[in-house]
This record gives C-alpha cells, structure tokens and sequence, in this order.
C-alpha cells in the first residue's frame, strides 16, 4: 500500500515567517503615539471603534483616554517581541493573532500591513498550535509523529502553509493585474506621480537619489514596470523550479524594501516578507547557512502510518 507523506511544518521557515510579521506590528505601535493610533477619522468616528464585532478587541478593554490605551498599546508590543523572539509558538500563536486582530480592528492609521498580518498571522496559528518546540528557531524533530493526533497536527500545519500561500499567490496576482488596465501603468509614468506624493514620497534625504532617476524617461519607466514583472513573477512562483524560486524571492524582499525605504511603508514591508519566504521556500524546508550562502534544507516527513525513515535529497524535494 502506497504511502502519503506531508512533510513536517515545524521548521526556521515559518518560524522566520512569524518574526518579520510580528515585528511589522510591533514597530507600528512602538513607533506611533496613542494620540496617533487612536483618533477621530472624517465620517467614520472615534477609534478604537468598539462596535459590533470590532468591539472584541483589546483596545476596547481601556476607559476613553490615551493614558490606558497606551499602556495597552506596549503590552501588545511585549506579546509580538516575545512572538518575534521564537519563544513557545503554540503558547503564543493565538495572542499573535489576538494582537494583530485588535490593531486591525482598533487603530486609526492604516497602511495595508495592518490587514495582510493579521491574515498570516492566522494561517501561521495553525502549524504553532502543533509546534512543541521551545524555540521556533529549533530544528524540526528527528522523529516522525506516530499518533493519530501528531498526525493531523502535522496536517493542519502543512495546510495553514499552503493556505498562505495561496494568499500570497491571490496578492500578488491581484496587485499586478489591477494596475494593468490604468494608462499610467501601461506607459511607463505611474511611479512619476507617487514620487510626488506628499504623503508616500521619497523622503527629503532619499529624494537626492531618487528624483534623477524618476527624472529620465527610461529611470521612471523601468521603476513602474519592474514591480510588475516582480508582483506576476511571484504570483506564480509555486509553479517554478526552486533555483527560479530563490531569484523571485529576492526580487521580492528587494521590492519591499524599497517600498519601505521610499515611502515608509515598514510594517506592510515585514509582513509581505514573511509571506514571501513560506511562498517560495519549499514546505518543511530549513534554512541552513552556510559558506556558499544559504539553502533550503528538507526536515522529516510524517507518513499516513509507521514507516521506517527516509533521507530525502534536497533535489527531490525542490518541486515541492
């Protein structure tokens, strides 16, 4: 009888994927006052906006005034620094997911990176809550899961990965394919007017490196097309061989950190990373660094039943 093997979830993979997106969090509510994150937006009221379902989070556990929201505000900084950390995932997978659910929902200021976190964050929950690890920096256990609930945990990790994938393909696709039918994306000028946004440009210090480039015609057009040949490479990166795999991942953690550094968009930039690395490094895979630069090692593979153990090259497991 054939059979099914899934490769194990609990590796640095989803663990790196787990710190670059509680460190986007973090460093929005560390980096932002509670007069900023808490304030009146026009026409839709006060925030935290504690109504319906939204009346779940955190922030709306505080009196009105900032004083109390701020000290809520740092203890959610602690829960996403102790989750960046590694420390315990399948005790700190569901305040992840919590915290991130609660900013979603609760703070004024909103760059994107609020909405993808709490996604991922999610997803990641279902390969932590199996994760019995002390560090999810540790290596994936050498022993397979022998019991039926090792088994499905091992399972619903693997399908919480594929998961976020799917949603970084979904991104991706639909980041690419709406900017197509707007003539500014066809003839090559739409990072030309972003530069000159007040609110997304270049920094002042930046903006000496920046305006010679959006200043020629080839400079502006190569920096509004190549985010398109990056996002479309990405969306289908699961359909390519894995040495292609690592030249879209780069391109992409490049992309964001350009974003990031050009219009200060540092919690969206973490977080699109974090989803990057699981999209593009094979499923049950470990980062191993060594003097060649670093590669993507396979762990152990739980089995439908009790198998003897296989060693399985790095090359076999490349398509996965």
């Amino acid at each position: 009888m054939n059979q099914h093997r899934i490769p194990l979830p609990w590796t640095n993979v989803y663990g790196l994927a787990r710190t670059l997106v509680a460190l986007g969090t973090a460093g929005t509510l560390a980096a932002s006052s509670a007069e900023t994150l808490f304030r009146p937006v026009a026409t839709i009221g006060d925030y935290p906006a504690c109504t319906s379902t939204t009346a779940a989070s955190v922030f709306c556990l505080a009196p009105d005034n900032h004083t109390h929201l701020g000290w809520l505000t740092w203890a959610c900084v602690i829960v996403l620094l102790v989750t960046a950390s590694g420390w315990r995932p399948r005790l700190t997978a569901l305040p992840h997911a919590y915290v991130n659910y609660s900013v979603f929902s609760g703070i004024a200021i909103v760059d994107g990176g609020d909405q993808i976190a709490l996604v991922l964050s999610v997803l990641l929950a279902l390969p932590a809550i199996g994760d019995k690890r002390r560090w999810h920096w540790q290596p994936a256990p050498d022993t397979e899961p022998q019991t039926r609930t090792g088994l499905m945990l091992a399972l619903v990790g693997v399908s919480g990965l594929v998961l976020l994938r799917l949603q970084m393909v979904v991104v991706y696709f639909q980041a690419a394919v709406a900017k197509l039918p707007h003539a500014e994306w066809q003839d090559g000028t739409a990072m030309w007017y972003w530069a000159g946004n007040l609110d997304f440009g270049p920094a002042p210090w930046l903006d000496t490196l920046v305006a010679p480039v959006i200043g020629t015609p080839l400079g502006v057009a190569l920096l509004t097309w190549v985010p398109l040949v990056i996002e479309l490479s990405l969306a289908v990166s699961p359909l390519l061989p894995q040495r292609l795999r690592w030249w879209a991942m780069g391109a992409g953690l490049l992309f964001h950190l350009s974003i990031a550094l050009v219009m200060g968009l540092w919690s969206f930039a973490l977080a699109m990373a974090g989803g990057i690395v699981v999209l593009c490094l094979p499923l049950g895979s470990a980062i191993r660094l060594s003097t060649t630069g670093p590669a993507a090692a396979p762990a152990a593979a739980p089995a439908a039943g009790r198998v003897p153990e296989q060693r399985v090259s790095a090359g076999q497991r490349e398509a996965v």
